[in-house]
């Protein structure tokens, strides 16, 4: 049997994380990132921001970020920058416990954040395909919707069969999801 890491074991018998937040304005309004020193938890994007000038990051308080919290920053400005750019840095530690194992959303969500790239799309069907069960577009979908890291596992990214974009954080970013794809084929050029 496997032995598991420090952060599985603690997440097995239900230890929680020392956690801090910040919020990074951006082009798609406020986006608070929660961290902890083993990773990324989540990321929430609020598109209810006025006036939104993207780079300014605002803690919660005035303590020490944590270092992979810094990184989730450094990643997400140069994203909204270029988005080509991010391959040249490392990518962000994702600490939740949704990705922690083998599951099927795991699996999809991985599958999705390592073969689809900047300014690519793929649908359920094949992103189902990919993850080793071709006839688990719905499934696909459920797991899109769990998602704790959108932009760092991209699933803005998949889009339906028909070419039609689909939806995005439950049906109310949809015009947000139509902005990232712009964004990244903008930059792609």
């Amino acid at each position: 049997m496997p032995s598991l890491s420090r952060s599985q074991t603690q997440a097995k018998i239900g230890i929680a994380c020392e956690q801090q937040t910040v919020s990074l304005k951006s082009p798609l309004g406020l986006i608070h990132i929660s961290s902890c020193r083993e990773g990324t938890h989540t990321i929430q994007i609020s598109p209810d921001c006025s006036d939104c000038v993207c780079g300014c990051v605002c803690a919660d308080d005035q303590k020490e970020l944590f270092p992979e919290c810094v990184s989730c920053v450094t990643w997400l400005k140069a994203y909204f920058s270029d988005p080509n750019t991010t391959h040249t840095l490392p990518s962000p530690t994702i600490h939740h416990p949704i990705l922690q194992g083998g599951s099927w959303t795991a699996c999809v969500l991985r599958t999705l954040q390592s073969r689809v790239c900047v300014g690519e799309t793929v649908s359920y069907a094949h992103l189902a395909q990919l993850a080793g069960r071709p006839r688990a577009a719905r499934a696909v979908g459920g797991a899109m919707r769990k998602n704790p890291v959108p932009l760092l596992i991209p699933c803005h990214r998949v889009c339906l069969s028909t070419g039609g974009a689909g939806h995005y954080m439950g049906g109310h970013g949809d015009q947000l999801k139509l902005w990232l794809l712009e964004h990244e084929r903008n930059t792609s050029q």
